[in-house]
């Protein structure tokens, strides 16, 4: 089997996506800091803020979709990048010139909701962008090398952020990262594939009219089906964590310490980057190890059992937040146990995206995946809006410890109903 990067096709895109991802990581590692650190450590504004904006890229996911099986995938790729590179930069001017922290909150909060609309439209044409220029059994190959890469920006660009985060102003950070947007969007534009054009002229009823076709097609795939609705749950109650729990975590217990593990080296910020590289690092391993082996007829009932094992370490995971830091005065000890569960998470996400991003690629038609693509984002994504403000809310009234054991059962729950389940076992 040659090697992807042969391709010169997908070269470009895994270059696009490098720079515009390290320029979102930027972002919002910033964004959680800054929200956070202008509106007084208020965990209901930070969740308000990712529910708004992961409702906004719901929305507008099923545009998407339909935009994707109909024009050239490319084409808006590089546009949605360029436009979100410029509302970045505008809105940092804005920033510059209305400079109290009402009117900060209120441009990032319009901001990521852009960010989010256009997010909608690119990602199911990105999602299925590859399996029209990958042949059919570099899949599992090409999806290892975007995990790969997406590990090595947790862990460099992570680090990255946390120290620019911590040596530069606010507005510096957020012209760069509408620099890298600008930049990835250059790399698309020359991207080359054969695209049809579809007869016919888009309108709304055409539109609407696409979608149930996916939805359709979408009924007859029911293992498809059944993981997408287990996968739901599954990140209702995982995006919290990463999401409001951690950002919670470092500018409450670790910044209100009187001292904590590495604190003449790290700030809390900088532990937040080190938590982070460590899922990173579990992620790259993992992504290695699958780049390497050849797709699995079947892989449903391992991702099953992955899955259920994930569960296990969030589990251990709360129990020694609580046991350690909310009820006891060991955060030293925290600290690394979370390092180490964030990098075996790491490796069983892996195991488990992986397989399941390859067999999706593999089973549908390419004329459908954009359309299925948006519909399974809608899906996985879908009560992750919910779930933050809910977050916030718990966060804000019980605390950390309560919203970690809220997280971690209802993972475990899912799992376990997902490990019963027979078509998902044939997939």
């Amino acid at each position: 089997m040659n090697n992807v990067f042969r391709n010169r096709n997908f070269c470009l895109v895994f270059l696009g996506a490098l720079v515009s991802e390290i320029g979102a990581l930027l972002y919002s590692f910033a964004v959680s800091f800054y929200i956070l650190q202008i509106s007084g450590n208020s965990a209901f504004i930070q969740g308000l803020y990712l529910a708004l904006c992961g409702a906004a890229m719901l929305v507008f996911t099923p545009v998407g979709g339909v935009l994707g099986d109909r024009m050239n995938k490319a084409k808006i790729m590089y546009t949605c990048d360029f436009i979100k590179g410029g509302t970045i930069i505008l809105a940092t001017i804005l920033m510059l010139v209305f400079s109290s922290a009402n009117a900060h909150i209120v441009i990032l909060f319009i901001l990521g909701m852009i960010g989010n609309v256009i997010s909608g439209i690119f990602n199911p044409a990105a999602g299925a962008l590859i399996p029209h220029i990958v042949e059919s059994d570099q899949l599992q190959q090409a999806n290892s090398y975007f995990t790969i890469k997406n590990s090595v920006e947790g862990i460099l660009g992570v680090v990255l952020a946390g120290v620019l985060y911590a040596a530069l102003p606010v507005h510096i950070l957020f012209f760069m990262v509408g620099a890298c947007f600008i930049a990835s969007g250059i790399s698309e534009m020359m991207i080359r594939y054969s695209h049809v054009q579809r007869d016919g002229q888009l309108t709304l009823k055409v539109a609407f009219g696409d979608m149930r076709d996916g939805l359709s097609y979408l009924k007859t795939q029911k293992a498809i089906l059944a993981l997408l609705g287990s996968v739901l749950f599954i990140n209702f109650f995982l995006a919290p964590i990463t999401g409001n729990f951690i950002p919670y975590f470092v500018r409450t217990d670790l910044a209100g310490a009187p001292s904590y593990l590495l604190d003449n080296i790290l700030t809390p910020e900088l532990w937040s980057s080190v938590i982070s590289v460590c899922m990173a690092i579990g992620s790259l391993i993992g992504a290695a190890v699958m780049s390497t082996r050849k797709p699995a007829e079947k892989c449903g009932a391992a991702v099953t059992r992955r899955l259920c094992a994930n569960a296990a370490v969030i589990i251990l995971l709360a129990l020694s937040y609580f046991i350690l830091v909310d009820r006891g005065n060991a955060l030293n000890i925290f600290l690394p146990m979370f390092c180490i569960g964030g990098a075996v998470s790491g490796i069983q996400i892996t195991f488990v995206n992986i397989p399941i991003s390859t067999a999706i690629m593999r089973i549908v038609d390419k004329d459908k995946l954009s359309k299925v693509n948006s519909i399974i984002n809608i899906g996985t994504q879908g009560m992750i809006p919910i779930a933050s403000v809910l977050a916030g809310g718990i966060l804000q009234a019980f605390g950390s410890s309560a919203l970690l054991f809220f997280s971690s059962a209802g993972f475990a729950v899912t799992a376990i109903l997902l490990l019963l389940n027979k078509p998902v076992k044939m997939l």
